[in-house]
């Protein structure tokens, strides 16, 4: 009953997190980035390309939203085996709901300079990525593909998106205007910048746990992480009393979960938290 309580409260969580983070998407979108006649890269930029090419062939172009969708079920299906159901659900729950805060809501512009336009709007939208993504889901497109490699590799490639909008962007100045592309480059780096100072999921910690009971932590840590532990038995330089050391590797973003429940197992115990800047052999990662 209590696990059942647990994932009830996990998925309000996300659905509400994920609503906030579509609700910013939109305003960020049609408030600061469109007024400011930024060109979008990423999936939707894909979908503009697929849109302008579709004119020179069709009586009606494929919409922006239509050609958007595909390519992200597409995607989540290709990816659908190194993420987890849950990401994918919520994740395409995600694009949907975009598509409908776009057809309702309107927001008007709030900026008449581009280059604030540039930073602020860069920041906002790296922070609604990272709040899809603390939701454990993400805002769709090269979403899928980023977390996808990440899962494999172990860290965050964001920086490789980012050279791939370059890419996408270079593109779109062919046919529109260099300035524009600039603009939106740097709007795009604002963006991805933003993104790994909030989003630490495929960092490592080390951590150093001294304890007098070290069965009660490695039976709570064993029954509910798939981490390694090691255990070394010393003394305490000032008490002389018998002590023991733990030692376990975790990804950062377990640490105050892990940190709360060794603190219920033995409230003595003393925990040091370290960065540990390259880690070598199996280390358990949950999928995405």
């Amino acid at each position: 009953m209590q696990m059942k309580k647990f994932k009830y409260y996990q998925d309000v969580r996300s659905i509400v997190l994920l609503t906030a983070a579509t609700l910013l998407q939109v305003f960020t979108l049609q408030a600061i980035l469109t007024p400011a006649n930024l060109l979008p890269s990423g999936f939707l930029g894909i979908s503009v390309l697929i849109q302008n090419i579709s004119k020179m062939f069709l009586p009606t172009p494929i919409p922006l939203n239509i050609s958007s969708l595909v390519l992200n079920v597409v995607v989540a299906f290709l990816c659908y085996k190194g993420l987890s159901k849950r990401f994918a659900f919520l994740s395409l729950f995600q694009v949907v709901l975009s598509s409908f805060f776009l057809s309702i809501f309107h927001f008007q512009p709030i900026l008449h300079d581009v280059m604030l336009a540039v930073l602020l709007g860069g920041a906002l939208n790296g922070i609604y990525i990272a709040l899809a993504l603390y939701a454990d889901g993400s805002t769709g497109g090269t979403d899928f593909i980023a977390l996808y490699v990440s899962n494999k590799k172990g860290k965050s490639i964001w920086e490789y998106v980012f050279v791939g909008n370059v890419i996408l962007l270079i593109v779109f100045a062919l046919t529109s205007s260099w300035e524009q592309a600039g603009f939106s480059i740097l709007f795009q780096f604002v963006a991805t910048k933003t993104l790994e100072n909030f989003h630490h999921r495929y960092e490592q910690l080390t951590l150093q746990i001294t304890t007098e009971t070290p069965e009660k932590i490695m039976d709570y840590y064993f029954e509910n992480y798939k981490h390694g532990m090691s255990c070394i038995e010393g003394v305490g330089g000032y008490t002389h009393r018998k002590i023991y050391i733990l030692y376990t590797v975790i990804s950062s973003y377990e640490l105050k979960e892990i940190t709360k429940g060794i603190l219920n197992s033995d409230p003595k115990a003393i925990i040091n938290v370290m960065s540990t800047e390259q880690f070598y052999g199996n280390f358990y990662r949950e999928k995405h």
